[in-house]
């Protein structure tokens, strides 16, 4: 084997023995295989039931530029992003070594392949170096170069196994569960992951200081993507109609759909298919779909991003006018225009709560975690029915495609769906005349009728135009205000049926407050205990999970001096949509911004909140964790 090592001084800082508590982050190329690879590496350590967060940095390019995956690892069950450097960088990519080396920590680990010698720039005196001769290993096992290719990122995982401590026989099982339907790729795997412990346990006589033990702290989750729990919260939600067009990072929406759908919406005893999945020329064609679906009487929805809700917008706008259900799964990636497509933020609130032209306002659900997302996506349905609107659910990148350890799944089998108001064929044949937009019972909300309900009664028709109560057309200046108005009250009507916010009074004397929502609720929650613990700060917390804001949040900001609105875009979206709504003094909420297209770290928040409070003599979050 290559012994191409470089020389270290003999006064590189020692990090302290660590159990279950640091970061590993691996850089490598786009397209080469590695994030099955690292995948793999997370899950094991999933399955030692300890903590593990995952996440996948990537380009919007096929393949060939740099890729970076990180995996956190904490006992005390921190999810979000750390921030600043990491204990332990894993570096197969050449191209973007330089940026590799410097994101290790003082006294920190670079492994890489020393196949060939290392550049003398990349050299470090502060940083220990870790090298196998990977390249040499693959080419000595594999003629192919693409089984070369595949197999060096399963051996560098086998390496890790024997430096960090992950269990072989967790790392098995992950192997035997990833190829369960195409077996015969399970022993060249272990084999792989074999070889690569093998190398390093020859190399180096000990372990590293960082070490994994294995934990009970997992039972009851799961680790799973929020694509997939919204493709599958769509499906228990009684969603039979998928219409979409494909975009980044929304993809998996649908595909997660049609994939459950083919286990659960088959007729058992016929075969027959009892759903559809229509991929529409473009994305306003696909709401234009779901909208019609609904109309008929499904139960439709559309996944997308920034870009599709643009186009949606005059769409989004019919279904409010005209009040037929819809859905829609906003998986948000950096705008504007086509941005950052493969990177994550949170900043289409303000053109999805007042999506279209005119006065309208949308119903917005936020998801934090898998579970979440999939139990907002199938109350996504029955809040449509309910308020007869379009509901768009929020979820990011971050989300969308990443795997998050959340609770376990669970679901009411004795649940109905709520249909909202509708009208029999009986109530049809009974009544003298129906009004499709008359407000009986001083909700806002009005009865509607099934298409093909009644032969002469019933709406047939949607208007996308003023109308009476009675759905005949008008140009009425009061028939038109008055339903505007009636709209306006049952938006206040929709309060009632859509999450509340998740609170945390730690002390009702505190007088500073934090709101957040998404995914910045991990970042968020470790940074508000950060700050305790370094400067005895403590403070207040809401988690908004939709919009309209209910009472409690209004309520919460009122009970407050100073309070901080995390949100990860430039122009502090939720603060503009809370004080436009709430009638809010803007200087009493502070923005807490986040928006390089990474997910926010806990260093960003307690970075901006120790400046904002003038906070002095602080140690940094970054040397806390080292």
């Amino acid at each position: 084997m290559s012994t191409n090592t470089p020389s270290k001084a003999s006064n590189v800082p020692q990090l302290q023995p660590v159990i279950n508590d640091f970061v590993v982050k691996f850089a490598n190329v786009n397209g080469s295989g590695s994030a099955s690879a690292n995948n793999m590496f997370a899950k094991a350590i999933f399955r030692m039931g300890i903590p593990v967060s995952p996440r996948n940095i990537f380009p919007s390019n096929i393949q060939g530029s740099p890729t970076w995956f990180e995996v956190r690892v904490s006992d005390d069950g921190y999810l979000g992003r750390r921030g600043g450097q990491v204990e332990l960088v894993v570096s197969v990519n050449p191209q973007s070594m330089a940026q590799d080396v410097a994101d290790v920590c003082p006294g920190g680990y670079f492994f890489y392949d020393n196949t060939y010698p290392l550049d003398f720039k990349l050299i470090r005196d502060d940083i220990h170096y870790i090298g196998l001769p990977l390249t040499e290993i693959t080419n000595k096992q594999y003629n192919d170069p693409r089984r070369r290719q595949l197999f060096k990122n399963i051996i560098y995982v086998g390496s890790l196994a024997y430096l960090i401590g992950i269990e072989f026989s967790a790392l098995e099982s992950v192997v035997n569960d990833t190829f369960a339907r195409k077996e015969k790729l399970i022993p060249p795997n272990i084999q792989a992951l074999q070889m690569g412990f093998d190398a390093a346990e020859e190399a180096y006589k000990s372990p590293l200081p960082l070490q994994l033990k294995r934990r009970a702290l997992n039972e009851g989750k799961v680790l799973m993507e929020g694509n997939a729990a919204c493709g599958l919260g769509a499906v228990y939600g009684g969603a039979t109609v998928a219409a979409w067009y494909p975009i980044t990072p929304s993809t998996s929406v649908a595909e997660a759909f049609e994939q459950y759908a083919k286990r659960f919406r088959i007729d058992k005893e016929t075969g027959e298919q009892k759903f559809a999945v229509i991929q529409a020329e473009d994305e306003l064609s696909a709401i234009g779909m779901v909208i019609g679906a609904n109309w008929n009487g499904a139960r439709s929805f559309t996944a997308t991003s920034g870009p599709g809700v643009s186009l949606m917008n005059e769409f989004l706008g019919l279904a409010y006018f005209a009040e037929v259900p819809a859905v829609l799964i906003d998986v948000q990636r950096v705008g504007p225009s086509t941005g950052m497509p493969t990177r994550t933020q949170q900043s289409d609130l303000l053109i999805s709560a007042y999506a279209s032209h005119g006065d309208t306002k949308h119903i917005l659900l936020f998801p934090s975690t898998p579970k979440e997302c999939f139990e907002m996506t199938a109350d996504a349905f029955d809040i449509a029915d309910r308020m007869q609107t379009p509901v768009i659910m929020l979820t990011d990148l971050d989300l969308g495609m990443n795997q998050h350890i959340s609770d376990d799944l669970e679901w009411d089998d004795s649940r109905q769906y709520d249909l909202g108001k509708v009208v029999s064929t009986q109530d049809l044949e009974n009544m003298e005349r129906f009004g499709r937009y008359l407000d009986v019972d001083g909700d806002g909300v009005t009865f509607r009728s099934l298409a093909g309900a009644h032969e002469d009664k019933g709406a047939f028709f949607t208007r996308g135009t003023s109308r009476t109560e009675y759905a005949v057309y008008t140009e009425s200046s009061d028939e038109y205000e008055k339903n505007m108005q009636r709209l306006l009250v049952k938006w206040n009507t929709a309060k009632q049926y859509i999450p509340a916010p998740e609170i945390d009074i730690i002390d009702s004397s505190h007088d500073i407050g934090v709101i957040h929502y998404g995914t910045s609720m991990a970042a968020t929650e470790e940074a508000i205990d950060l700050i305790a613990k370094k400067h005895g700060l403590k403070m207040n917390s809401l988690r908004v999970r939709a919009f309209p804001f209910q009472d409690e949040v209004h309520e919460f900001i009122a009970q407050h001096k100073q309070v901080f609105v995390v949100e990860q875009n430039r122009d502090a979206q939720l603060k503009i949509l809370l004080v436009n709504e709430l009638e809010l003094d803007s200087a009493k909420l502070t923005p807490i911004l986040h928006y390089n297209g990474e997910p926010i770290s806990a260093l960003a928040i307690v970075t901006q909140l120790e400046h904002a409070l003038d906070l002095k003599q602080a140690a940094s979050v970054s040397e806390q964790a080292s």
